[in-house]
């Protein structure tokens, strides 16, 4: 079984992990009623996808 020779530094252990860390996701402004959305996703505001209607939203009171 392999075992380290020498203790990883905090620089490397943290090098390594550096591209494991999360990001927000990108949100774009509905072109139809403003609220954000995920871009190439139907709006969960108005259900409308590149100017049409795709999904039937119930009014909200």
């Amino acid at each position: 079984m392999a075992v380290p020779k020498h203790k990883t530094s905090k620089s490397k252990r943290d090098m390594r992990r550096s591209h494991q860390n999360l990001e927000a996701p990108s949100l774009s402004k509905c072109p139809e009623c403003g609220e954000p959305k995920l871009p190439h996703h139907i709006c969960p505001n108005c259900g409308q996808y590149k100017g049409r209607l795709v999904v039937d939203v119930e009014e909200k009171d």
